[in-house]
């Protein structure tokens, strides 16, 4: 009495199996009717597939096969939906969207220029730019250091900037 039975159900799931398969087109309409994308409707398919043919244990002979195939789609679009809701990545602001390191070729050579233009400044006229604007010390400190008034200083690093700027033309930083 065992015997037929195991047969009889193997019968019926192959049966079953080939109506599922005959099933695919309309799943795939339905799919892209929900996902309104055709590469995320044919992974919905796919996983409906899945789980259908997983459960078929489940599936009651004699009861609307297309129609528990819709439900098994629907309800894991919606399970899919609401896990991307909850798990919302790469917005406008986020961090992900943005290069690792900046291109430096352009600030690279434009640093170069600076620098040249600052090395081939008088000594006087280097020595308190780069004092005062590079490392940014004070211009009493600057003062102190160069043992004249704060006013040559100041007048010193302006002179220094326009002889840069003039030393850079067109092409200055």
């Amino acid at each position: 009495m065992s015997g037929p039975v195991p047969h009889a159900q193997t019968v019926t799931e192959d049966h079953i199996t080939c109506d599922v398969v005959s099933l695919i087109p309309p799943l795939r309409a339905y799919a892209r009717a929900l996902t309104r994308n055709s590469v995320d409707a044919d992974d919905l398919v796919q996983e409906t597939l899945c789980k259908a043919l997983a459960n078929l244990h489940r599936f009651q002979p004699g009861t609307h096969l297309r129609a528990w195939l819709f439900t098994i789609m629907r309800n894991t679009f919606y399970t899919r939906a609401g896990r991307a809701q909850r798990e919302v990545t790469g917005g406008a602001d986020c961090i992900s969207g943005t290069l690792v390191s900046q291109p430096t070729q352009e600030w690279s050579v434009r640093g170069n220029e600076l620098m040249a233009a600052v090395s081939r400044l008088p000594v006087h006229y280097r020595e308190t730019l780069v004092l005062v604007v590079m490392l940014g010390e004070s211009y009493e400190t600057a003062a102190g250091i160069f043992g004249c008034t704060i006013g040559t200083i100041k007048s010193r690093v302006n002179r220094a900037r326009g002889m840069v700027r003039q030393d850079l033309g067109d092409h200055g930083v």
